[in-house]
């Protein structure tokens, strides 16, 4: 545990930060995961329409800083790849 104020405030910092990313963090993993889902049904419309909220969740998750903008374009683009040879 820490003792100095600087690490106790440190400490509250962290946990109120993770406690705040966790929750963008769980949409995010769902939304990619319905896309996935949908592809894995094979329906179209429903992907695609997933595909347009999954990609606006990972551009807000990128502007929050929860994941690297470069793994944002990786994630969207392969999302996108397997929509569109649907």
């Amino acid at each position: 545990m820490p003792i100095s104020e600087s690490a106790i405030k440190r400490l509250r910092q962290n946990r109120a930060r993770n406690f705040r990313n966790r929750g963008v963090r769980t949409n995010l993993r769902s939304s990619i995961k319905k896309v996935r889902a949908a592809l894995e049904g094979k329906d179209q419309a429903l992907a695609k329409s997933a595909l347009a909220t999954a990609i606006s969740v990972i551009d807000k998750a990128v502007s929050k800083g929860i994941i690297h903008k470069n793994a944002a374009s990786r994630n969207k683009s392969r999302l996108s790849r397997q929509v569109n040879a649907l």
